[in-house]
């Protein structure tokens, strides 16, 4: 029988020792976000089109909002994600 203990480094530990732990984490919250984004305009049958109507921007800043790759301001997640009923929450740990 093989013990449950792994072996080696963890993916936290490895990504420190290359230095990039702090944007992958970054990256990681954002793609939460945008998920959370996009399934709640989902249950809302809200398109990206409305979307952009009501927070009064274009489509492609509304594509750019929505891409995890990209940085947006905290004063347009909270404007959407209160759109699609929800509340923006950001916390020190």
């Amino acid at each position: 029988m093989m013990s449950k203990q792994h072996h080696g480094s963890s993916l936290d530990s490895f990504l420190q020792e290359e230095g990039s732990f702090e944007e992958n984490q970054a990256l990681a919250i954002k793609e939460v976000v945008v998920w959370q984004l996009t399934q709640a305009m989902e249950q809302q049958s809200l398109s990206k089109a409305r979307l952009a109507i009501l927070l009064k921007t274009s489509r492609s800043q509304v594509d750019r909002l929505l891409d995890p790759t990209r940085d947006v301001t905290l004063s347009t997640l909270q404007r959407a994600a209160a759109l699609v009923g929800r509340k923006l929450q950001i916390e020190l740990v």
